[in-house]
């Protein structure tokens, strides 16, 4: 007999990973589950709502909308579009695009100092 293939399923009805999931009998009484009166089920949108409470942290700081300053500002190709002036004999392109890392660095350095949390 020839060897047979581990992905293809046995004449028997079981598969690679063992037998065949079979359809619950209507005459059992499904699985309970837990319901919102019980003190430890939680709601997901009550975490969705508070994280902190969740244990998570929240991001809703006014201080996160200055991430968008590094996004937009070289979006603004009005800026660099010329070759004049000249810094150091590049051309304005390159010195303005290297200074918008500078500005992303610096744009998310102050984010980050101003949201972490203590310590």
């Amino acid at each position: 007999m020839a060897p047979q293939n581990p992905n293809d399923p046995d004449p028997k009805g079981r598969g690679p990973d063992g037998p065949a999931p079979q359809d619950p009998d209507p005459k059992t009484p499904a699985a309970k589950t837990p319901d919102a009166k019980t003190p430890d089920a939680k709601t997901p949108a009550t975490a969705a709502q508070d994280p902190e409470a969740a244990g998570g942290r929240s991001d809703r700081s006014p201080w996160n909308w200055l991430l968008l300053v590094p996004v937009a500002v070289p979006l603004m190709t009005f800026i660099y579009n010329s070759d004049e002036p000249r810094l150091a004999g590049f051309p304005a392109f390159y010195w303005i695009q290297l200074s918008f890392i500078l500005l992303g660095v610096a744009g998310t350095l102050v984010v980050h100092r101003m949201t972490r949390k203590g310590g």
